[in-house]
């Protein structure tokens, strides 16, 4: 019998940037392109706040089945961290994956934006790029406290779902779903809240093109959620421990 090949650390990073494209890219993307569509008629013919929420946990169901089994399917700094911390990711890899997603995420929201610009309507003062935000430039005007509870304590959960979904104790072949689908109820929270961060990659990807404000506020949308994810991965391990296996003796 063949002996299967470990995925090499050239792809595991092509395996993060292609995933961690494709989500900051239809996620966005959709914000940005489809959230509202108003017809000739002036009614709004677009996804909303449902559609968008939608296409972000799509991406990563579709893009964890695609290339989770070589790379883990973080395409996000913090899932990254919470997974090195609980011992299920080699430090070794965790700065090159933060690059990769960092990198992966500026280049998806270069393209959004480049697509973006073909419309003679679309304007990047304006309509903006589906960026993160608190205070007045939260969707509905929460303040940074909220913004960064909110962050903390949704990308604490992201954790703990992704973690307990990949546990080797967890039904087989369904941790995409299940990720995917937390991301999903995650964004479907946060969106009046900042626009739902949950992942530096995906707010620091948009905010270096929107500049200004959105690339001055995108701080802490790395501080809250690579906190939440340290608490989750720092914590998993000491929640939910694994039977200890005890040896079992003759005529006991």
């Amino acid at each position: 019998m063949a002996l299967q090949q470990k995925p090499t650390l050239v792809s595991k990073i092509f395996a993060e940037f292609l995933g961690t494209f494709v989500l900051v890219f239809g996620g966005c993307g959709a914000a940005v392109f489809a959230a509202k569509v108003v017809g000739d008629d002036g009614l709004n013919m677009g996804i909303g706040f449902l559609g968008v929420a939608l296409a972000f946990g799509l991406t990563v169901v579709v893009m964890a089945y695609a290339v989770g089994h070589v790379s883990g399917g973080h395409f996000n700094p913090a899932v990254t961290l919470g997974c090195v911390l609980a011992g299920r990711t080699p430090v070794k890899d965790a700065v090159p994956y933060w690059i990769t997603q960092l990198v992966a995420g500026i280049v998806a929201g270069g393209v959004v934006l480049l697509i973006a610009s073909g419309n003679p309507d679309y304007s990047l003062a304006k309509d903006g790029l589906a960026t993160n935000g608190y205070g007045e430039f939260s969707p509905n005007g929460f303040s940074l406290l909220s913004v960064l509870i909110a962050e903390f304590v949704l990308t604490a959960i992201f954790l703990y779902v992704i973690l307990g979904a990949t546990d080797d104790r967890s039904p087989v072949g369904m941790a995409p779903l299940a990720i995917g689908l937390s991301l999903t109820l995650i964004h479907l929270v946060a969106i009046p809240v900042s626009n739902t961060s949950v992942n530096p990659a995906r707010s620091f990807g948009v905010a270096v093109f929107a500049g200004g404000d959105a690339l001055g506020q995108v701080w802490a949308f790395f501080l809250a959620p690579l906190a939440g994810a340290a608490v989750a991965g720092l914590t998993y391990n000491l929640l939910f421990p694994k039977a200890a296996e005890v040896p079992i003796t003759e005529g006991g």
